[in-house]
C-alpha cells in the first residue's frame, strides 16, 4: 500500500542517515536511492490531484535528503529534475493561473515561486547531464548549437527534462533580459533529444516543443512550427493525451484571439477518457481541469469579434474525435509546457 511503502522508505532513510557504519550507511542510501528513482506509478495513476499535491513534497524532500549523501546518483538527479518541474506546473503555476482574475498580486507571487522551482529543477537536471557531458552548462550558454554533439540516445531523458525545466523557467521570466538570453539552450536540448529519439515517450518532446516554438517571432518562434509539433505529438500519442490540446490552445489560439480554435482544442482535451490508461490518469485529469477553467473564462480571454479565417476543424481533428471512444492509448503525463512522466 502507498502509506506503508513510504513508511518503510522513511524508516530506512532515518536509519541510513543516522547510521555510524560508513559502508553500511552508503549501501543503505544507494539501495533506497535506486528504489526511489525507479518509482512513480502510484502517483501517475491516481485520480485525486489534491492527494498527490499533499504527498509529492515529502517525496521530493526525501530525494533531496538522499542527494545530500549521494550527490552524483543519476536516478535521483533525474527524479529531482522531473519531480520539481512537474510539481511546479501541476500545482503552483496552475494555482497562479486560477488566482489571476481575482487576486493578481497573489498570482504574481505564485508565478515567481513556480519560476524558482523550475530553476531548482534545472540545477538538478544540469548536474545529471554533467555526469555524461562535463561542462555542459557553460557549453550550452557559449555555443548551444554544438554543445550536445556528444550526447547519445541514452541521454534523451536528461536532455528532455533539462530542456523542459529550463524552458519553463524562461517562459515565466520573459520580462527579464537574462532569461531571454538563455532561450537557445532549452531549444538546443529539446532539438537534440528530438534528433536522437523522435518518438520518446510517444511524442513527449514534440509536445514540449509546442510552447517553445510558439514564442513570439522576435524570439525565434513560429506558430506554424508549433502546429507541426502539435500534429506529431497527437499522432504519436494516438490523440489520447490532453496536454498538447491545452498547450496549443493557450500558446497559439489564445494569442491569435481565435475563439473557435481555442474552444475546439479545449473540448477535444475534455473528450479524452482518463480511465483508458490508468498510468496516465492523473495527467489527463489535471489537463482537463485546466481546460475547464479556461473555457469558463473564454469571454474574458477572447475579445468579441469575427474568428480568424484559418479557424477550422481539420481532418486530423475529425480522426481524433472518432478515435476517442475506442483508441489504444499511448500517452504521457502532460503539463504544459511539458509532457510529463511519472511523479516521484
Amino acid at each position: 500500500m502507498f502509506h506503508e511503502r513510504w513508511l518503510v522508505v522513511w524508516s530506512v532513510l532515518v536509519l541510513a542517515l543516522a547510521g555510524t557504519g560508513c559502508s553500511i550507511k552508503r549501501v543503505a542510501i544507494n539501495s533506497l536511492a535506486d528504489t526511489l528513482s525507479a518509482s512513480g506509478d502510484v502517483f501517475a495513476s491516481d485520480d485525486d490531484p489534491e492527494l498527490i499535491r499533499d504527498a509529492v513534497p515529502f517525496s521530493l524532500k526525501t530525494i533531496e535528503s538522499l542527494l545530500a549523501e549521494v550527490p552524483d546518483h543519476p536516478g535521483l538527479l533525474l527524479s529531482a529534475c522531473s519531480g520539481f518541474t512537474q510539481y511546479a506546473y501541476a500545482f503552483i503555476q496552475a494555482d497562479a493561473e486560477i488566482a489571476e482574475p481575482d487576486d493578481y498580486e497573489r498570482s504574481m507571487v505564485l508565478r515567481e515561486r513556480a519560476r524558482k522551482m523550475y530553476e531548482r529543477a534545472t540545477r538538478y537536471c544540469l548536474r545529471r547531464l554533467d555526469l555524461r557531458l562535463p561542462g555542459v552548462e557553460s557549453a550550452l550558454k557559449r555555443a548551444p548549437g554544438t554543445a550536445l554533439a556528444a550526447a547519445t540516445r541514452e541521454d534523451v531523458p536528461a536532455l528532455y527534462w533539462t530542456g523542459a525545466a529550463w524552458g519553463s523557467a524562461i517562459t515565466l521570466g520573459l520580462d527579464k533580459p537574462e532569461f531571454i538570453a538563455d532561450l537557445p539552450a532549452p531549444r538546443a536540448l529539446l532539438s537534440r533529444a528530438l534528433e536522437l529519439d523522435e518518438v520518446y515517450e510517444q511524442g513527449a518532446i514534440h509536445a514540449a516543443m509546442i510552447s517553445i516554438a510558439a514564442l513570439p517571432e522576435e524570439l525565434g518562434g513560429s506558430a506554424a512550427r508549433a502546429r507541426q509539433h502539435f500534429d506529431r505529438a497527437i499522432e504519436l500519442s494516438k490523440g489520447q493525451s490532453a496536454g498538447p490540446y491545452v498547450t496549443l490552445a493557450t500558446a497559439v489560439a489564445l494569442p491569435a484571439q481565435d475563439r473557435a480554435e481555442f474552444e475546439r482544442l479545449l473540448n477535444l482535451a475534455l473528450a479524452i477518457d482518463v480511465d483508458l490508461h490508468p498510468g496516465w490518469r492523473l495527467a489527463n485529469v489535471l489537463a482537463q481541469r485546466r481546460a475547464r477553467f479556461l473555457l469558463s473564462r473564454v469571454d474574458d480571454l477572447i475579445l468579441a469579434g469575427e474568428p480568424p479565417a484559418e479557424a477550422r476543424l481539420t481532418a486530423g481533428d475529425r480522426a481524433v474525435v472518432a478515435l476517442v471512444p475506442r483508441a489504444e492509448v499511448w500517452v504521457r503525463v502532460p503539463f504544459a509546457p511539458v509532457q510529463m512522466g511519472s511523479l516521484p
